[in-house]
């Protein structure tokens, strides 16, 4: 190859790259509290030095259920995992710090969870908001590894937001249409599970604050996940 031939592909590589990159949407509006998430996503970067990635692994990125799932390895076993989620964090708070959450690593597939855009507070977010924030998240996950399956999971039904359940309900309609839009990546509707036969939601799977699993509720959320994985990623292999 010639050096002009061999600089001309090294420069469509380069575009190619940066066109199958997604684009970040306007954050502007939500900058100051983006902002205060900064020590916590520095704290997850140093773990990304500390703690090599698994062959094969399952990141696992979102609010506090990926924070606090303290036995996710063995929940999710054999499926090794990498957990970094930040508690609190909305889609807006994921989708900006997504690259630097999502590129040091590699994964065979990746699980998103965000559930406090809804709250019944004065600065809820939209489905159509988050819709677009989870898939950039989405399109970033693939783009970056793009054998990889993306798994999104429902807002599940909580104690303490049963009073928005009709809102969180249409956000997570918003979420499946995007997955729909998307080849690889899939929707996890685990909602049936955590209501009562009355429609309510259920508190023997929720720590005392109603809104935060406790270890039968993620045994319940983990089983859900890994019946998802082994189908999705049993299809994918199949298909190769």
């Amino acid at each position: 190859m010639t050096l002009r031939l061999l600089l001309t592909a090294l420069v469509m590589t380069g575009v190619a790259a940066s066109a199958a990159e997604p684009r970040l949407p306007d954050l502007s509006p939500y900058a100051e509290q983006i902002a205060g998430w900064e020590a916590e996503i520095s704290r997850l970067e140093a773990l990304d030095e500390a703690e090599p990635d698994p062959e094969g692994a399952v990141l696992l990125i979102g609010s506090s259920s990926i924070r606090l799932w303290d036995n996710a390895a063995e929940d999710l076993a054999p499926y090794p995992v990498i957990r970094r989620g930040f508690g609190g964090a909305r889609f807006s708070d994921l989708a900006h710090y997504a690259k630097r959450l999502i590129t040091p690593h590699h994964y065979r597939a990746a699980v998103v969870f965000v559930a406090n855009d809804v709250t019944g507070g004065d600065d809820d977010r939209s489905p159509e908001q988050v819709a677009e924030w989870f898939g950039y998240v989405a399109d970033l996950l693939r783009s970056h590894q793009p054998d990889a399956v993306v798994i999104c999971c429902d807002v599940r039904p909580t104690p303490l937001r049963q009073h928005v359940w009709d809102q969180t309900k249409a956000v997570n309609a918003a979420l499946q249409a995007e997955c729909e839009k998307r080849e690889g990546v899939f929707y996890l509707d685990t909602a049936d599970a955590y209501l009562t036969a009355d429609g309510d939601a259920r508190s023997d799977v929720y720590r005392d604050d109603g809104l935060h699993l406790n270890r039968p509720g993620y045994e319940l959320w983990s089983a859900q996940i890994k019946s998802l994985l082994n189908r999705v990623l049993s299809d994918e292999s199949s298909s190769r």
